[in-house]
């Protein structure tokens, strides 16, 4: 195990709170650059008069991106140094902002879209490796629960803060509210972020990562190209059978090398494994409601985006409030009880979206939104610390590694999901191929809308039910 004397430097440990808040800083705004961008798409849409399809192209790029590159970014701050990776990402991420906000179309926005991603991978693959290295065994949990509490409160504040900037502001300052947070930070970074002590050496499974990336590309390509012109093609055939054809060829590679890009080993451990899968599974169903609600709210109700945004912000400011409470309480209560409450609060707000039609009161609408918010903040802060405690220490860094990569699948296949269930279950109704909301038959996107959320309580149920033998089996 490497040697960490970052601990034992009183300069370091005078700053680690600083050093937390400026990792912190890119963690929330890499997370919430996920999920800001979904109220802003049918502004977007209109504005750049390309179909609804075609826009969601602005969040999957990111993310997908992302997966392909987290857990080479990971491997090379391991080699070159966390806090070098994390800065040059933090750098890279700001610039991408700056490109983003300049509307020249949607292939321009995609590619400065995919620069912004690649300075997230950078700072999300680092980020809690720096903690862990900075921070002392003692403090190590409380720092990467903090952690955890920005990275839930990203994914989810999204959608609320972008319809906020949306009523006083063009939908490119969506994208130009990081530069000034983002030069905030690379700031204190440059004064109060040591120079790294130690470095791997280790040699690169290039490969690995490589093949890794190709199942990334192809795969969440071939589902969004597919929604577009249809499944059967030969061109998506093609994709997914390259998808299948890398995915194996990156499981045996990573099982014979020495040195895999992923520990495979660490999914022995039945307890991190299942923690992982049931916080996929909630990532997954978040971004389903991310996907349907600025459209449900702005079109189908015909909100402004500034009072949609309002709502939706109910449901971080819930989590907010609640997180801090239940970390304090978790010890006393029992991690694995707080993790199945908060999945049955979660399931029952989806039952709540799945019979939700244009004549439901706000009021009830909000108030579903409102039992995420809870169910959330009762579920992440415990389930984080369940899958960094299941490991042992010299582990945390790839644990940390794992868990953002589980994070941002789930925010990926959410979308590509929700898109592609919601598009069938709206053609279905329509009887002819629909690939954006009709503003002539609201009932087109409500049929669908109901479909997707069937589907996100189903698969929050499988969540639930995991978690519920996970915390009778710890009972006993």
């Amino acid at each position: 195990m490497k040697k960490n004397s970052f601990t034992d430097d009183p300069k370091i440990q005078k700053n680690r709170w600083w050093i937390m808040f400026a990792v912190s800083l890119f963690t929330f705004m890499s997370v919430l650059d996920g999920s800001i961008v979904n109220i802003a798409l049918p502004v977007m849409s209109k504005d750049m008069k390309i179909p609804m399809n075609q826009s969601e192209w602005v969040v999957s790029i990111y993310l997908i991106v992302i997966c392909a590159l987290l857990l080479l970014f990971g491997k090379l701050g391991d080699n070159f140094g966390k806090i070098k990776i994390f800065k040059l990402g933090a750098i890279l991420f700001t610039i991408g902002s700056l490109l983003c906000g300049i509307n020249l179309g949607l292939i321009p926005l995609l590619i400065a879209r995919a620069i912004q991603a690649i300075g997230a991978a950078m700072t999300m693959s680092t980020n809690n490796g720096i903690i862990t290295e900075i921070f002392p065994f003692n403090e190590r949990g409380r720092a990467l629960g903090t952690i955890g509490s920005f990275v839930a409160l990203g994914a989810i504040a999204g959608p609320g803060l972008g319809g906020i900037i949306l009523a006083h502001l063009d939908w490119t300052y969506i994208f130009w509210i990081n530069i000034p947070i983002g030069i905030i930070g690379i700031i204190i970074g440059q004064f109060i972020l040591p120079k790294d002590i130690s470095v791997a050496n280790e040699k690169i499974d290039h490969l690995g990562s490589t093949m890794f990336a190709i199942f990334m590309l192809s795969l969440f390509i071939g589902v969004f190209l597919g929604q577009e012109i249809g499944f059967g093609k030969p061109s998506i055939l093609i994709l997914f059978a390259i998808a299948v054809i890398s995915i194996i060829t990156f499981i045996y590679i990573e099982t014979h090398v020495d040195n895999p890009i992923l520990s495979l080993s660490l999914f022995k451990n039945l307890g991190f494994s299942i923690n992982i899968f049931c916080a996929l599974l909630i990532f997954i169903t978040g971004f389903f409601f991310n996907v349907v609600s600025p459209f449900y709210l702005e079109n189908a109700r015909g909100m402004a985006a500034n009072y949609a945004g309002y709502a939706l912000m109910i449901m971080p400011l819930i989590q907010g409030i609640v997180s801090p409470i239940i970390g304090g309480w978790s010890d006393k209560i029992g991690r694995h009880l707080l993790t199945f409450v908060g999945l049955i609060m979660i399931s029952i707000s989806q039952i709540g979206y799945m019979i939700t039609t244009l004549d439901t009161p706000l009021w009830l609408f909000m108030f579903f939104i409102g039992l995420v918010g809870l169910g959330n903040g009762v579920f992440m802060a415990p389930n984080n610390t369940l899958i960094m405690s299941a490991v042992e220490t010299k582990d945390l860094g790839v644990a940390g590694s794992i868990n953002a990569l589980a994070r941002e699948l789930g925010m990926v296949i959410g979308i590509s999901l929700a898109t592609t269930v919601l598009f069938a279950s709206m053609s279905h109704t329509a009887g002819y191929k629909v690939t954006t909301y009709v503003p002539a038959h609201p009932e087109y996107f409500i049929s669908g809308m109901h479909t997707t959320f069937l589907v996100s309580m189903i698969i929050c149920l499988i969540a639930t039910v995991v978690s519920g033998f996970n915390f009778f089996y710890h009972k006993k």
